[in-house]
């Protein structure tokens, strides 16, 4: 018998953890609360594109690079606030199999999405990494290519 990574619910319990902190944020609540107006349908897209992720369920449907890359304002600090809060987050689900496969892929996404977005607004200039030793904060190890 295969083993799972984890389940269903507990893949709704850390999206609903994560965004509950996400709004709560001082620094990300005015992002996400600015431009998401139908919380229930971003919490079950978010659970879709998970359970694809981390369960290979293939039912998230959607392109999240355009939705991303029209936020104004939006830097390398806020993308790795992003990525504390959600390791903190995944950390504390009681499984740290899931919290590790999730937190993989956490940063593969901060990386393409802040690529994408660097490409879409400023076109005439090289997109940096993410994870370049000066966008890292101080407190942040590097992360893994």
């Amino acid at each position: 018998m295969a083993h799972t990574l984890c389940t269903r619910d507990e893949i709704v319990t850390m999206v609903h953890n994560f965004y509950g902190r996400i709004r709560q944020d001082a620094l990300l609540g005015p992002i996400f609360n600015t431009h998401i107006t139908d919380w229930d349908t971003h919490l079950a897209t978010m659970v879709e594109f998970w359970s694809s992720l981390l369960l290979g369920t293939a039912s998230f449907q959607g392109r999240p690079m355009p939705k991303h890359a029209a936020l104004p304002s939006l830097s390398a600090p806020l993308f790795h606030h992003w990525l504390a809060l959600f390791k903190d987050t995944t950390n504390n689900l009681g499984n740290d199999a899931l919290a590790q496969r999730a937190q993989e892929f956490s940063r593969r996404i901060a990386r393409q999405l802040w690529l994408g977005y660097q490409i879409s607004n400023t076109p005439s200039k090289q997109p940096e990494d993410l994870f370049a030793p000066h966008n890292m904060p101080a407190t942040t190890e590097p992360s893994p290519s």
